[in-house]
């Protein structure tokens, strides 16, 4: 009997040996921006050969064994910083100096989810010039866009297979607001996403095909979604000129002072105009002007109220379609026996850049309000409600056939509300 309790003591003692040295402690944290405040996203987090990441928040927990341990803190476009784990107490809050972007050292894990994306997303913005909304829809992979009657109309979109017209198979949203027009007078779920000024884009995040249920119906061949700016780490103007009299001024300013961002309070304005000619002989007078504005304020630990109003204004002057005949007339052509023969001349023979109806054309404006609660609800919880208004008039002058002159014209209001919970 006292051998039994001996060898239990022992098996006892042995085992909570054991269960000491393999003890972990979870540690919780944040990682923002140390310029404005917000979280940054996809964040590495590496200590003894364990790795995670931050989510959409900011947020991230590591499992170490000992406090001994040092914390490697990590992000493209940021500068590393090293944390001793002894010095951390409860909840702690890292902040990371932007840097230059080093892709000298790349992470692959199974432990990093699949919003690792969004970083290239970021990298790519950074890095690539843009200046329209139609450079921000190129960076997707494996999209095509083209544009015709004109710079003012939305672009066609082809994706996965796809000719998603201008938005017929494809979601496209911007803050969580749907961009697309349902039975729009030009085309079922039409997308005119030039209200977007591309320098108050944060982020973006796409999906190829029919596996997003929460993006709707749209979402046949996939869907693009932009995030604006919570906060701005400069404010900046810019003048940019090109050739056929193209031009274009864009500014974004910061309106609080340091103060109120550290209180977690931001707003800022940017505005856009832009202005071309164009390449055809007929001069397009293609006019765009943007305004965006956006506050931001963190009410409490979990609550972050956000309100964002844009408007634009366009017009231009479409060259239009032209038959074949009229550019190709006396020039050499083969016929269906292989033999060569002079296209026939016909009235008043144009080149390629020219124009027949020189009457088409369009004009349109939208004007977008949105009001977005967002709640933290822990354990990787988000819950969002969100507030939207759009109101939206298109015009559009078209000649197709050189037979019957075509008048697309439509005005939309919209207003809608929208409740969802989110896993980070």
């Amino acid at each position: 009997m006292r051998l039994f309790k001996k060898i239990a003591c022992i098996s006892i003692l042995f085992i909570a040996g054991i269960a000491f040295c393999y003890a972990q402690k979870i540690y919780k944290g944040k990682v923002i921006d140390s310029a404005t405040q917000q979280p940054v996203e996809c964040a590495c987090i590496r200590s003894n050969g364990k790795l995670t990441c931050t989510n959409a928040q900011g947020y991230f927990r590591i499992a170490l064994q000992s406090d001994t341990s040092t914390l490697l803190i990590s992000c493209i476009g940021y500068h590393t910083i090293l944390l001793p784990v002894k010095s951390l107490n409860g909840k702690f809050v890292v902040s990371l100096c932007r840097g230059r972007v080093d892709l000298n050292e790349v992470i692959i894990s199974p432990s990093l989810t699949g919003s690792s994306f969004h970083t290239l997303s970021a990298l790519d913005l950074s890095l690539r010039p843009v200046n329209s909304s139609q450079d921000l829809m190129r960076l997707v992979p494996g999209l095509f866009i083209a544009q015709h009657m004109g710079g003012g109309k939305a672009e066609q979109i082809f994706l996965r297979g796809f000719d998603a017209g201008h938005g017929t198979d494809i979601n496209v949203s911007v803050d969580g607001m749907p961009v697309n027009m349902v039975s729009n007078v030009h085309g079922q779920g039409y997308s005119d996403l030039h209200f977007l000024i591309p320098e108050t884009v944060s982020a973006f995040d796409y999906g190829k095909g029919p596996y997003y249920t929460c993006y709707g119906d749209f979402t046949t061949a996939g869907y693009l979604a932009f995030n604006t700016k919570d906060a701005l780490d400069k404010s900046q103007i810019s003048l940019e000129g090109g050739q056929f009299n193209t031009f274009r001024v864009a500014g974004v300013i910061d309106l609080l002072s340091a103060k109120a961002r550290q209180n977690g309070e931001n707003a800022y304005i940017a505005g856009e105009y832009n202005y071309t000619d164009g390449a055809f002989k007929l001069p397009e007078h293609y006019k765009r002007t943007n305004l965006f504005g956006k506050y931001t304020k963190q009410l409490d630990a979990s609550n972050k109220l956000t309100f964002s109003a844009s408007t634009f204004s366009t017009s231009w002057v479409a060259s239009g379609e032209i038959p074949a005949r009229a550019v190709a007339a006396g020039t050499t052509a083969v016929d269906a026996n292989g033999n060569p023969y002079i296209v026939p001349q016909i009235g008043n023979p144009i080149s390629r850049f020219g124009t027949i109806d020189s009457v088409q054309g369009g004009k349109s404006t939208r004007i977008n309000a949105i009001l977005k609660l967002n709640t933290d609800l822990k354990n990787n919880w988000t819950m969002e409600n969100q507030l939207y208004y759009t109101h939206y008039k298109f015009l559009l002058h078209v000649n197709s056939t050189f037979f019957a002159k075509d008048r697309h014209k439509q005005r939309r209001k919209a207003a809608a509300g929208r409740k969802g919970y989110v896993w980070l």
